[in-house]
């Protein structure tokens, strides 16, 4: 038998390469024409919610298979922390979205998933458990077609997907996109794609601070939201990981599939300390202008699953386009 986490396979496509360059410059195109719009930014999760300082501290006395790359030594970490809406737009934090929560964590040494030695590892969460597709193919396309207008993301749908098969998507993407948020400080985030432990395969979650309700009447003002969520005392989470089991219960390629906490149950491995939002301009142009990308990351948490592989392609990218690469 064995070790836990471990048994999994990348499958890479003898196209997949080809259909990410090809994909990636016609993502780049559309990053360019909202740069003409709002400013340069981002091609997705554009707009920044709040620039957080906090610390990572890792746990001691974690199980031997947790004990790799970022977790390996229990002690403290530097954390920035990035809030940020998902869209490709610059809109009001009241719309419906997806909110992404992306940690660069300092004090690290070893060698990069990119190549070379590595001092920081990325961390890329959202408020959703699982990814829209399978693959990267109808997300891109997805993206492509919303970013054009809201008629050429309908048109896209039903000739993709067909009439039932396009409502029933519709359907989908207005629950995943429309799922209440309760705020940065109270919801629950998660990576959805798995990344490297070691020799294990595992996705990643953060659990809010115990204890925390919702504010009423926050009105799209999530950054005030947090700051007064702090006000009585810095923000503590939980992150946890998760470990493969099989692929009939916890694929690695297929990015749709939430792994069942039923059968690969969470272990704590690391707690997040936040501060209020920063209100240091320096400190916050510096956040906006740096990179969170979950392949900016050790060797031994590299980033699994061809979904990743598509964003190794699509963040550096982005980052190109924005002059931050």
């Amino acid at each position: 038998m064995g070790s836990v986490g471990t048994g999994w396979k990348e499958i890479i496509g003898a196209d997949e390469a080809q259909r990410h360059a090809d994909a990636v410059r016609a993502m780049a195109e559309m990053q360019k024409r909202k740069d003409e719009r709002f400013g340069a930014g981002r091609a997705l999760h554009r707009k920044a919610v709040a620039a957080v300082r906090g610390g990572l501290r890792v746990l001691d006395g974690l199980p031997e298979h947790a004990r790799h790359g970022l977790f390996a030594t229990p002690g403290e970490h530097e954390v920035w922390v990035r809030l940020s809406n998902g869209a490709m737009d610059k809109q009001s934090n009241r719309r419906p979205d997806i909110r992404g929560f992306a940690m660069r964590v300092f004090g690290v040494d070893g060698e990069s998933a990119l190549g070379g030695r590595t001092d920081h590892q990325d961390l890329s969460l959202i408020n959703q458990t699982t990814f829209a597709f399978p693959d990267s193919r109808h997300f891109f396309g997805l993206v492509l077609a919303a970013g054009r207008s809201p008629g050429a993301l309908l048109a896209w749908v039903f000739k993709t997907f067909g009439l039932v098969g396009g409502l029933k998507q519709l359907k989908k993407l207005a629950a995943t996109a429309g799922k209440p948020f309760s705020g940065f400080a109270t919801e629950t985030f998660a990576s959805t794609l798995p990344i490297s432990c070691g020799p294990a395969a595992v996705k990643l979650r953060l659990l809010p601070p115990a204890g925390l309700k919702p504010r009423t009447e926050v009105n799209g003002d999530w950054a005030g939201d947090l700051a007064a969520q702090a006000a009585a005392g810095a923000l503590k989470y939980r992150l946890q990981l998760q470990f493969f089991v099989d692929e009939a219960r916890t694929p690695l390629e297929d990015a749709s599939v939430e792994w069942p906490e039923s059968v690969a149950p969470f272990i704590d491995v690391a707690e997040l300390t936040l501060e209020s939002p920063s209100t240091d301009a320096d400190f916050i142009a510096r956040v906006e202008a740096g990179v969170f990308d979950p392949w900016q990351a050790l060797a031994a948490h590299r980033p699994l699953g061809e979904v990743m592989r598509a964003r190794k392609v699509a963040y550096l990218s982005s980052q190109q386009v924005r002059g931050a690469a």
